[in-house]
């Protein structure tokens, strides 16, 4: 009989532990001894953390990132295949949400392995619950274009399409481009239109502030230089 592939969630920084996961998720993967992870290191501190049963060092890491390919997916059912259970681990909050543990979960369905989803945060959604935009009606966009004139222009219609349907249009940036992605924002979205900015999220640092981008245009920007941010617009 095969194991069952636990997507486990993981802080989305390296305090707040308890504050971030149930006690049974965090129990559930201190009894695991087999893992496929998206980063080791940052897996490996994770569960250092919760004091797994196994020493950290004996512990089994398989590796799967945007880089992995397809062919190689297979091999990292065999250990479920083989009757252990298995935590999917994304590097930051949870598996398979802009994350490529989703590739392992389909894979695992086709193969008739249970897969379960566990607690924990995201901050895709946190932030969407603290927005005060239509929860009812959202898009996740992930990573809009880097070159600054595609990044505008898909600014320009993801606005249009909230304006549209109502719909709360969500997406991030690479956090050394947060600053930029922030100034296009203001520069090229109507003034009407709501922005929250949720950066560290979860976190001891946390900042979740929703706007009309008029009166964002007033205020003293915050510092998002090198800080994981979610943005949320509804127009």
């Amino acid at each position: 009989m095969p194991g069952t592939l636990y997507l486990l969630p993981v802080t989305l920084g390296d305090d707040r532990l308890t504050h971030a996961l149930p006690a049974d998720v965090i129990g559930l993967a201190q009894r695991l001894d087999t893992f496929v992870v998206e980063n080791e290191k940052t897996a490996r501190r994770f569960l250092g953390l919760i004091k797994t049963i196994k020493p950290v060092r004996e512990l089994e890491m398989l590796l799967l990132n945007e880089h992995t390919d397809d062919k190689a997916l297979p091999a990292l059912l065999a250990p479920l295949l083989a009757g252990k259970d298995v935590g999917l681990m994304s590097e930051a909050g949870c598996p398979g949400i802009a994350d490529p543990g989703a590739r392992l979960a389909e894979l695992a369905h086709r193969k008739g392995i249970r897969v379960v989803p566990l607690v924990g945060p995201s901050s895709i959604l946190l932030g969407l619950m603290a927005s005060g935009f239509n929860g009812q009606r959202f898009a996740f966009l992930g990573y809009l274009p880097s070159d600054k004139a595609e990044r505008i222009k898909a600014l320009k219609a993801l606005e249009q399409t909230s304006q549209r349907l109502g719909e709360t249009q969500i997406f991030i940036e690479t956090p050394y481009r947060n600053q930029h992605m922030l100034e296009d924002i203001l520069a090229h979205c109507q003034a009407q239109t709501r922005l929250c900015i949720a950066s560290n999220v979860s976190l001891e640092q946390e900042l979740i502030i929703s706007r009309p981008i008029a009166e964002w245009r007033k205020s003293t920007l915050p510092d998002l230089h090198k800080q994981p941010t979610v943005f949320l617009l509804l127009a």
